[in-house]
């Protein structure tokens, strides 16, 4: 059966199934994620962090928060519309909302790994690391499906 024998409420069923499942995965690398980030405030070694370390593990935190709200959002609308029949407009918007939620998560684990590369290495490393981890992000999430 290709798209077009399909109805197109089963159509719309299974591609918002397909969201809310590839969000899974997502949602994991943010959740454990943003659990690191929570728990290095807490240690004494982060009070002795210099003030450019501390910013930048916040803005991490926003980055990470952005993330988890942009990819929790279209399960939550999910829960709320779908017996309103609203399945096209959470695909429409979800998708929008979801590829903006990638990347902050992108964005977030390349200044994490930055902000790593900073503490242990120095600000050479910080900027190589951060570089790199940036660069890869960029060409597998959004280089190569253009190309495919």
């Amino acid at each position: 059966m290709n798209d077009t024998d399909e109805p197109r409420h089963k159509r719309l069923a299974r591609n918002v199934n397909e969201l809310l499942g590839e969000l899974r995965v997502a949602q994991a690398g943010v959740q454990i994620l943003f659990g690191f980030l929570l728990a290095v405030v807490f240690t004494g070694t982060f009070r002795q962090a210099s003030g450019f370390e501390k910013g930048l593990h916040l803005v991490t935190v926003l980055v990470t928060a952005s993330a988890t709200a942009l990819l929790t959002a279209p399960a939550v609308w999910h829960r709320l519309l779908f017996r309103a029949g609203r399945r096209t407009a959470i695909l429409r918007v979800g998708n929008k909302v979801v590829i903006a939620g990638l990347a902050c998560l992108a964005v977030a684990v390349t200044l994490t790994v930055a902000l790593i590369g900073k503490v242990v290495y120095g600000p050479i490393a910080m900027i190589v690391l951060g570089g790199l981890v940036g660069v890869l992000f960029a060409v597998l999430w959004f280089v190569v499906p253009r190309l495919l």
